[in-house]
């Protein structure tokens, strides 16, 4: 599983081939003084002008980025580890969903920390403010996403007779998918451990699995 924000006195987009709410709290803000270093990608069209994930406008020169677990409205700051620059952008999206990378940032921001020829670089992500109030979500695991609903459709049924708790969640754009979230869980910890228990008892059925913030819960379709 990828490397988890490391959270201080707390707890610690591309096609897969492949419950109960009842007392579940509110996740935890991040604390401020939270970080994590991977690969940084970034992002322009087809997305340039669609809606993002919390429900902007997404424009590729202003300057934003997707996280999958961090709060909407959150801040931080993006050092290339490789440059040596840094630049601020505000989490209006969600992603990426690529294997070692942390964060996918809009073209502008890109640019400011000269990674749009390399395509992506090595970065530090620091939080520098998270938003004063947010809507609490809950945390689960992306098994896969898919162009076809009843391929998604397919693993959702498989997931939720395994492990309780399974929709899907639209995603816009070209091509658009269809996500595939399991479980619900109120922790980092609590996500993360379903996530190995899944790739263990799948025993490598899944190229990839991630922990999401599911704010899209609400919007989620199982039918």
């Amino acid at each position: 599983m990828q490397k988890a924000l490391v959270i201080t006195g707390c707890l610690g987009l591309v096609l897969s081939s492949c419950g109960d709410k009842r007392g579940v709290r509110a996740a935890i803000p991040t604390p401020v003084s939270a970080s994590e270093e991977g690969i940084a990608s970034w992002y322009g069209n087809p997305y340039h002008g669609r809606a993002a994930a919390n429900g902007e406008i997404y424009d590729m020169e202003k300057f934003t980025a997707a996280h999958r677990t961090l709060p909407f409205g959150t801040w931080v700051r993006v050092y290339n580890l490789d440059t040596g620059k840094s630049v601020e952008v505000r989490i209006t999206d969600r992603g990426p969903f690529v294997d070692n990378r942390v964060i996918d940032l809009s073209r502008a921001a890109a640019r400011a920390i000269d990674m749009i020829g390399p395509g992506t670089a090595r970065v530090r992500i620091e939080i520098i403010a998270r938003p004063a109030t947010f809507s609490p979500g809950i945390y689960s695991v992306q098994v896969g996403a898919f162009q076809y609903r009843q391929n998604a459709e397919h693993l959702r049924l498989e997931m939720e007779g395994r492990y309780g708790a399974a929709r899907l969640v639209f995603r816009d754009g070209q091509p658009a998918l269809w996500r595939v979230l399991v479980g619900r869980a109120a922790t980092l910890d609590a996500a993360g451990g379903l996530a190995e228990r899944i790739r263990g008892e799948q025993d490598g059925k899944l190229a990839q699995l991630f922990v999401v913030w599911d704010d899209d819960a609400d919007r989620a379709a199982t039918n």
